[in-house]
């Protein structure tokens, strides 16, 4: 079994707290058409450098059902920044167009299994899974990206097209898991392609 989840299976229910002072799970998205849960954080120059990109897909698809999900589960044990009033301030000060969850456990990054921030899950109608992995091709200096790979699955997913690329390899910093070094992962993760 692949150590992330897979195109065609279902999407994995959560109770995560938000940055706004609520608990979201699965079912407080069903108004939506489509999902977009994405691993994210505070600190990472991945997230960071395409975080405004990021911005414009969310918007730009918004008006066609997509509603987008970011889910901290970086340890704050290892980075300071990543905790959850720091996740807080990040959303009073940016204001971007997505419920931010925090994952404190790790248990949703474990269950998706979620490599890098940030990395993308994206799900249709049915919350199965239709593309997994980056959103573009150069996320920490966005002058350089060549191709959006998040921006064409929706495009395709939006219009009833088939999913060209279904899965592409996240790019970014790898998870910090709680209690390991910085750069530790799972050995049973490796590259999705």
């Amino acid at each position: 079994m692949s150590f992330t989840l897979q195109p065609g299976e279902r999407a994995i229910d959560f109770k995560l707290p938000s940055t706004e002072g609520r608990e979201y799970n699965l079912t407080d998205f069903g108004r939506y058409k489509y999902l977009v849960i994405f691993f994210t954080c505070n600190h990472c120059p991945y997230v960071i450098g395409s975080d405004e990109v990021t911005r414009a897909t969310a918007i730009k698809f918004s008006e066609k059902g997509v509603k987008f999900a970011g889910i901290n589960s970086n340890s704050e044990h290892t980075y300071a920044e990543d905790s959850f009033p720091n996740m807080v301030a990040r959303m009073e000060k940016y204001k971007f167009p997505w419920v931010y969850l925090y994952d404190k456990d790790q248990s949703v990054a474990k269950a998706y299994g979620a490599l890098r921030t940030p990395h993308f899950y994206v799900f249709n109608e049915n919350r199965e899974l239709v593309y997994t992995g980056r959103g573009v091709d150069s996320p920490r200096d966005t002058s350089r990206m060549t191709v959006n790979d998040l921006d064409r699955a929706l495009d395709e997913l939006t219009t009833s097209k088939h999913i060209s690329v279904p899965v592409t390899n996240p790019i970014g910093c790898n998870i910090k898991w709680e209690g390991k070094d910085a750069h530790w992962m799972p050995p049973e993760a490796c590259d999705l392609v």
